[in-house]
């Protein structure tokens, strides 16, 4: 077994050079998200070819993430993030140069395979963090991701110039491509591997073995579905909130976007001082399993907002940052408890097959929603997401009890 390397400097150090690193690469992917919609309307696209944009991207992810969490067990964490960040920086000044929409879609694809660097991310702080602190650790982490979201789509708002057609997009586009170069530079000057190379010579596992390896394992088994079902609840919502908002409130962009940056706001925050603290008191199975109850029930208050306080618009932000709340209380427990439940050499790779798990929710969660939609009404994806919310939260008491009993089990056979 290929051990952990010394934690680089000291944990913390490392942590905070590996935040600032996701906060700039997070700042730059902000950037182009928000504004892909327009971008590909500059291209003469269909709505039907702008969704693609979004799923190429997530296809990528799908593929990418548990080939780079295993290659990172195997060759190091740092490594693998140099090479996805410059393929970032690569896939964003592509963007700029596309003739087409097929060919953008087909750079996005492939920023996506480039950009599935998450699970490695989460590797490297399993790597330098103790065991009880990972759920804690993993909210800062998440945090980064939260506030890069939090300025990359304000910047991004102030750079475009959508009356210049195509030529208005270069600049935010120009800008997300330097982010990344930076982060690949904090990358090689700053960050220090977390482990050991793996033995070139030592036997590796065919690439479905780390599936049958999850599936196999009683906690990282459950925590992949509860991911998969939470992850499509809250994707259908996100992918059909703006459509819900202008029918239910007659908001616009900017009423949307503003609420989506309140959400970031409050999941930087419970991810930072909230979360870790909540896992280590009630252990990150419960706290996980009341993240996504609240998250159901804050879809359903929506909806009963809407129908019986009309003129009201100011209480959905409020409802919205507990949906960002119980969202911040899922994902990095998820992570934690993965991180938890295998050994430091194949802990990338569980991480990577759960980004995948994620992967799918984002591809399959828009499409069934915006289908519900259209059949029968913008209030039902919340409340279909909401019923998602159940077993997501049965499932992560579940894989809570499973993990308890292999510590026991695990305990027992030591003594």
């Amino acid at each position: 077994m290929t051990e952990p390397a010394a934690p680089p400097r000291s944990s913390l150090s490392a942590l905070a050079i590996l935040f600032s690193v996701v906060f700039i690469n997070l700042v730059g992917f902000g950037l182009i998200v928000p504004l892909l919609p327009f971008f590909g309307s500059s291209l003469g696209a269909e709505p039907w070819q702008i969704t693609l944009l979004f799923a190429a991207y997530s296809l990528g992810q799908f593929f990418a993430e548990p080939f780079w969490g295993r290659l990172s067990d195997r060759i190091g964490r740092k490594p693998v993030l140099l090479i996805t960040l410059i393929a970032n920086a690569a896939g964003y000044l592509m963007l700029a140069f596309v003739p087409d929409i097929w060919t953008a879609i087909a750079v996005r694809l492939f920023t996506g395979l480039g950009a599935g660097n998450i699970s490695t991310v989460q590797g490297y702080v399993a790597d330098v963090t103790p065991p009880e602190q990972r759920a804690g650790r993993m909210g800062m982490i998440g945090a980064a991701f939260g506030l890069g979201f939090i300025v990359g789509p304000g910047v991004g708002g102030l750079l475009v110039d959508e009356a210049a057609g195509r030529q208005g997009f270069l600049a935010p586009i120009y800008l997300a491509a330097i982010m990344a170069a930076i982060a690949a530079v904090g990358v090689v000057f700053l960050l220090k591997e977390s482990r050991a190379k793996a033995d070139p010579t030592a036997p590796r596992e065919p690439f479905l073995a780390g599936l049958r390896g999850a599936l196999d394992n009683p906690v990282v088994s459950r925590v992949l579905l509860v991911t998969l079902i939470f992850m499509a609840g809250f994707a259908g919502m996100e992918s059909t909130f703006a459509l819900w908002a202008d029918q239910a409130w007659d908001w616009h962009a900017r009423e949307v976007g503003l609420n989506f940056m309140a959400v970031g706001v409050v999941s930087v925050v419970s991810q930072a001082f909230l979360t870790g603290r909540l896992a280590r008191r009630f252990g990150e199975a419960n706290v996980l399993a009341f993240g996504a109850v609240l998250f159901g029930v804050s879809l359903v208050a929506q909806v009963v907002v809407a129908r019986l306080f009309a003129g009201h618009d100011w209480l959905v932000p409020v409802i919205t940052a507990f949906t960002a709340f119980g969202m911040s209380l899922t994902m990095p427990n998820v992570s934690a408890l993965i991180s938890r439940s295998v050994d430091p050499d194949r802990q990338g790779q569980m991480l990577g097959l759960n980004m995948a798990s994620g992967s799918i929710a984002r591809i399959l969660g828009p499409i069934v929603a915006g289908a519900i939609y259209s059949a029968l009404g913008p209030n039902w994806p919340f409340l279909i997401g909401a019923l998602f919310a159940i077993p997501a939260a049965i499932m992560a008491l579940n894989a809570g009890r499973a993990f308890s009993r292999e510590r026991a089990r695990a305990a027992s056979a030591e003594s």
